[in-house]
Formats: C-alpha cells, sequence, structure tokens
C-alpha cells in the first residue's frame, strides 16, 4: 500500500508542478511519456522473464484454475461496463481500457495518456491504484463475503505481486501459487488489451 501512496504522491506533484506553470519546457514535451514507456515495458518483459518461478507456476496449477485469469478479465469488463451507463462523459470503449488495466496501473495509464489525453490517462492511474488498495483493505471481506477466489480476482495484475501477501493471509498459502499464475497472465496481457482496446473503439 505504501507504494501505491508514493505514485499517488509523484502524480499529485506532476499535476501541481504542471499547474503552476514552473514546468520546464523539455519536460512538456510529450516523446517523453512515450520513451518512458518503452523503457517501462521493457523492464517489465525483463522482470517477468527473470521470475523462473512465475513462468513456471502453471505446472502446480490445477486445469480447472487455469481460466480464472479469463473470468477474472470477463468480470472486469461486465462491471465497467455496467459503471459506464452511469457516466455521461465517460464511453464504454474508454471504461473498457480503463478497465483492461487490472490493477496494473504504472503501464495501463501511460498507454491510455498517450492514446486519449491526461484526462483519461489520470482517471486510469486513480481508478486502477483503487483496485489494489480495496484489495489490500479488504481482502478479509472478501473472502468472508464471495470465497476465497475473491482477493486474487480483486487484486487482479497485482495478485502476482503487491497483494499476494493478503492473499496468502486471508485465502490460505496453497492459493499463493494459483494468484502467482493468474496475476502473471494478467500482466503480460494489459498492454495488449488496452491498446486493443483502445484501437476498436
Amino acid at each position: 500500500m505504501k507504494g501505491s501512496l508514493i505514485i499517488v504522491g509523484f502524480f499529485v506533484a506532476g499535476l501541481l508542478l504542471g499547474y503552476s506553470g514552473a514546468t520546464p519546457a523539455f519536460l512538456e514535451n510529450k516523446d517523453l511519456s512515450t520513451y518512458a514507456l518503452y523503457i517501462l515495458l521493457f523492464l517489465v518483459g525483463i522482470s517477468v522473464g527473470a521470475d523462473k518461478s512465475a513462468l513456471n507456476v502453471i505446472r502446480n496449477v490445477k486445469l480447472e484454475l487455469l481460466v480464472l485469469p479469463f473470468f477474472i478479465l470477463i468480470g472486469t469488463y461486465v462491471g465497467v461496463s455496467i459503471v459506464s451507463l452511469f457516466l455521461s462523459d465517460i464511453s464504454i470503449g474508454e471504461s473498457l481500457a480503463v478497465g483492461s488495466g487490472m490493477g496494473y496501473y504504472s503501464v495501463s495509464s501511460i498507454i491510455i495518456n498517450e492514446v486519449k489525453g491526461e484526462r483519461l490517462g489520470a482517471l486510469a492511474l486513480l481508478s486502477n491504484i483503487m483496485r489494489e488498495i480495496i484489495t489490500l483493505l479488504f481482502s478479509p471481506l472478501l473472502v468472508i463475503l464471495f470465497g476465497k477466489l475473491a482477493p486474487l480476482a480483486s487484486g487482479g495484475a497485482t495478485s502476482m505481486d503487491s497483494t499476494l501477501s493478503m492473499t496468502k493471509q486471508c485465502s490460505g498459502k496453497e492459493y499463493v501459487v494459483v494468484a502467482i499464475f493468474s496475476g502473471t497472465v494478467l500482466t503480460i496481457l494489459v498492454p495488449f488489451l488496452v491498446g486493443f482496446i483502445l484501437e476498436i473503439f
């Protein structure tokens, strides 16, 4: 949770600096954020590729749980589609793009910011950070209300790292392997899903 708050802090600091007009001109060059995205995706690829245990964990996952990440995707898309009906200034396509972040705010918000602009990029950042924070705070309640897979569904891509400890604590250590598998699959899919939805909408 500390990491999420730090991210929000940097975002707010950037907003205040940009609003003040004191930002150096070279920082306002939009090409910089594109290069930052390339570097970020490269580093994400390295971290996933270097984590042999995460990539090999599929061998320890029961067959019926292999589809879990895809049910999480479907549930997320149904949820954000319903929410979009109550938001007059956000289209269903934009809602689906934001939801495609699956809690992976660092990548999804930059991609959306580049394609759709700062307003939707900021919304993607904050909503996906909230997904992580809600998982961290309410996992015990989620398990009671919806079962032991609920923290994995709520955490989305973060179930492989930042919310993994809550899964272990609230669902049990037997769900750690499932969480790593689900989070790894969703983490890999996020950049492709966000880009695909932005393209078709």
